[in-house]
């Protein structure tokens, strides 16, 4: 682990310069595919709506509120989105809970750093009926299915990552439901379970051990913080961590990929590993364009760039890592700031969902 670094790798002009790349990418209807031409899904569309969000620009503003009308306009009437849309049409049409949970981490995100209640109403039906849905995929040992086919069948696996995504996305619902002064216990039994499944069960999740997002993604999601969170991260970090390149997206082949090294970054970051966390920014920094926009990866073996494409859910989790580490409003949110533990004998109402904009003065 390295010592912390006294600034952080990307100055104003340059994170604007990447805000500038994804909005680029928008089609008309308010889309953020992966790159031009490339499909949409709702998880990365909001991870680029949240880094848009942060941007703070005249155009990123108005990107975001074309993103959060896309997902609007999508919703289907069961509360899910299709997994993929290319070009304003569903390419692949089976709905994946992650995917669909993610919605109240970005209104949770927008809510933090806007304070703007007119956005909050006009979102909480969204995210309650998207919550719902997610809720009718668990399984009874607290886990929840992976995904719903476009017949209403689940898939029967469970998968760590998008598990432990999950629990945050529900605690931020849960975060939102009490802002507006609403109560929704089901969702707080369902945070309750998965929790302890994350923490306690893992034969209940698919075995993707050689994934690097399955390391470090119990602790983004919150199952695991503290001491345990950061023996998490110690333990394996030889088999992810190549020295001077950044984290390898599967532990048995030598690539290394700019999402999986942000999002390692921000996990270091939740368990006081700082110093670490700065060093792998700076060191992922050799997959930015001279544009602005960054590479998904690097095969080191051949010495190239793989894919060969700038994405733009690579360019978003650059900038909410940047912000996450400098104290910005994605620390509050994947630290948990104002959001119940996900554990029913922890929850709590008053002081812990303060309005933003007080809490955070």
């Amino acid at each position: 682990m390295r010592p912390v670094k006294p600034t952080p790798p990307l100055a104003p002009d340059a994170i604007a310069e990447t805000a500038a790349t994804i909005v680029a990418v928008q089609e008309p209807d308010g889309a953020i595919p992966w790159y031009p031409g490339g499909h949409t899904d709702p998880w990365d569309h909001l991870e680029c709506a949240m880094a848009l969000r942060i941007a703070g620009r005249p155009d990123t503003i108005e990107a975001v509120e074309a993103a959060w009308d896309w997902i609007r306009h999508t919703q289907r009437d069961d509360g899910s989105w299709a997994t993929s849309y290319v070009a304003g049409q569903i390419k692949d049409d089976f709905a994946d809970s992650n995917q669909c949970a993610y919605v109240a981490t970005a209104a949770w995100h927008s809510w933090l750093a806007t304070g703007d209640r007119s956005f909050l109403r006009r979102m909480w039906p969204v995210v309650r009926a998207a919550l719902d849905f997610v809720m009718g995929l668990q399984a009874p040992g607290g886990q929840i299915w992976w995904a719903r086919s476009a017949d209403g069948t689940a898939y029967p696996e469970a998968l760590l990552t998008g598990c432990s995504s999950t629990l945050h996305s529900l605690r931020c619902g849960l975060g939102l439901a009490a802002a507006l002064g609403e109560a929704v216990p089901r969702w707080e039994a369902a945070a309750s379970a998965l929790h302890h499944a994350l923490r306690d069960h893992p034969e209940r999740f698919v075995d993707k051990r050689r994934w690097s997002m399955d390391w470090y993604y119990p602790v983004i999601g919150g199952a695991l913080r503290g001491p345990r969170g950061r023996d998490r991260l110690h333990g394996r970090w030889d088999d992810f961590v190549v020295d001077g390149l950044g984290a390898r997206c599967v532990a048995d082949q030598p690539w290394v990929t700019g999402a999986e090294t942000c999002e390692l970054a921000i996990a270091l970051h939740l368990v006081g590993e700082s110093g670490a966390a700065a060093g792998l920014l700076e060191d992922i920094q050799f997959l930015r364009h001279n544009d602005g926009s960054y590479w998904t990866g690097w095969q080191f073996a051949e010495k190239l760039y793989w894919p060969p494409e700038q994405s733009t859910w690579t360019a978003a989790a650059v900038l909410l890592a940047v912000d996450s580490l400098t104290g910005g409003v994605t620390e509050a949110v994947f630290r948990g700031d104002g959001l119940p533990a996900g554990r029913p004998e922890k929850l709590r109402s008053g002081s812990a969902f303060e309005d933003p904009q007080r809490s955070r003065a």
